[in-house]
């Protein structure tokens, strides 16, 4: 899973970007000193750093989930075999019994830079700072693999700046992905929480029927008995609707912490289109024209409420981000297993979908719609400006 805010595409394609990019520098690496074909010691000390520098791969090319707890683990082991590795070779050179020479192995420091980088950003938190610190001390410490010189002491401090860099991009990407990861939560949460208000309405409004229906059937009991059967069935059927909607918004709300005084909204639904429409044509020069085709009424209540609030979403979007516009055409078409809902502008303006509130207006909405089993897109339309499409299933919604 790739983490919040990045598509897997862009993932993707920074892996191969990064694999193409370590390929090429252990190619320079072979070819301008790593190996220099001075007899076997050489040609076993550049196997054990190419065979590194493919290790650094195996840990920053998957995609690693969010506060993976194999990331910072894998890096703990590779960073201290490259410092036992470097050590080793500087302890031989100073016994004599070996000598410096050829590179360090740029492809393994950009692999363990690489490493410091993933850990930040997506390894667990209570290990990830540890593997950062000792993938950046081992990257530091590579060019002593060529020598003790000043030069080599230089690149070292170069590449633990070059390890710090990439652990500084690292936490800054994971504290962004953090902060639109809580601020995705807390649409959720309050769209849940206006089930949880339309809930209450709808239900407090139908159990109100049901009290005022089954007192009328007391009083009509004695004069007129047909009419408490025809009390009865509407009795019946009201408390039907009802407990069908509870059981299906009940379904979709995942917050039982919310406090029970929270302030009740009033219900509004498809019935209040028109109202809606003339309070945007009352403050904006773009006039909106609702367009409906099929009847409105009977329409399950989470569904109506639901199809308002993608009217009034399109409504919005289009006031703030289409000023060009020339109209807005609202169009609610009722079949029999669909309510379908588009809002459509023909603003010149470009604009995309994250440009609008950062999409959480929309994200909301979405979360909403699916909760229903519909489906809503958003994006440019064919013939241009900015078309909002919503469908709601009907017959599920009566059934399940």
């Amino acid at each position: 899973m790739n983490a919040p805010g990045f598509s897997t595409w862009w993932v993707r394609l920074g892996q191969l970007a990064g694999l193409a990019a370590l390929a090429l520098l252990g190619a320079f690496d072979l070819r301008y000193g790593l190996y220099t074909g001075a007899g076997a010691a050489e040609a076993l000390r550049s196997l054990v750093q190419v065979v590194l520098a493919v290790l650094t791969a195996v840990v920053w090319l998957p995609v690693h989930r969010q506060g993976s707890l194999s990331l910072p683990l894998a890096a703990l082991v590779l960073g201290a075999i490259s410092l036992a590795v470097t050590f080793g070779f500087v302890l031989l050179s100073a016994s004599g019994s070996y000598l410096f020479g050829g590179s360090w192995g740029l492809a393994e420091s950009a692999g363990m830079i690489a490493v410091v980088f993933v850990v930040t950003r997506w390894g667990a938190a209570r290990l990830a700072p540890w593997a950062a610190v000792l993938a950046a001390l081992a990257a530091a410490a590579l060019p002593l693999r060529a020598g003790a010189e000043y030069v080599y002491v230089i690149f070292g401090l170069l590449q633990a700046l070059g390890a710090v860099g990439a652990a500084a991009v690292g936490i800054y990407l994971r504290v962004v992905a953090a902060g639109r990861a809580r601020a995705i939560a807390l649409v959720r949460a309050e769209q849940r929480a206006e089930f949880a208000r339309d809930l209450h309405d709808f239900i407090a409004h139908h159990v109100t029927g049901i009290v005022v229906q089954a007192q009328g059937a007391r009083f009509v009991a004695e004069q007129d008995p047909q009419r408490v059967i025809v009390a009865l069935e509407q009795i019946e059927r009201a408390g039907a609707e009802t407990m069908a909607s509870m059981r299906r918004m009940v379904g979709v709300l995942r917050n039982p912490d919310a406090p029970p005084d929270a302030p009740l909204a009033p219900l509004a639904g498809v019935a209040d289109l028109a109202p809606l429409l003339e309070g945007h044509n009352g403050t904006t020069t773009t006039p909106a024209r609702l367009y409906v085709d099929g009847p409105l009424d009977g329409l399950p209540v989470e569904v109506s409420t639901s199809a308002y609030r993608v009217v009034m979403e399109g409504l919005t979007n289009a006031r703030q981000h289409a000023p060009d516009a020339r109209s807005v055409a609202v169009s609610v078409r009722r079949t029999p297993d669909w309510l379908l809902v588009r809002v459509a502008d023909d603003g010149a303006t470009p604009r995309s979908a994250p440009a609008r509130g950062h999409g959480f207006g929309l994200l909301g909405l979405t979360e909403r719609v699916r909760a229903l089993g519909g489906t809503i897109t958003a994006g440019p339309g064919i013939s241009g400006g900015w078309v909002l499409d919503a469908a709601f299933p009907l017959r599920s919604a009566v059934t399940r």
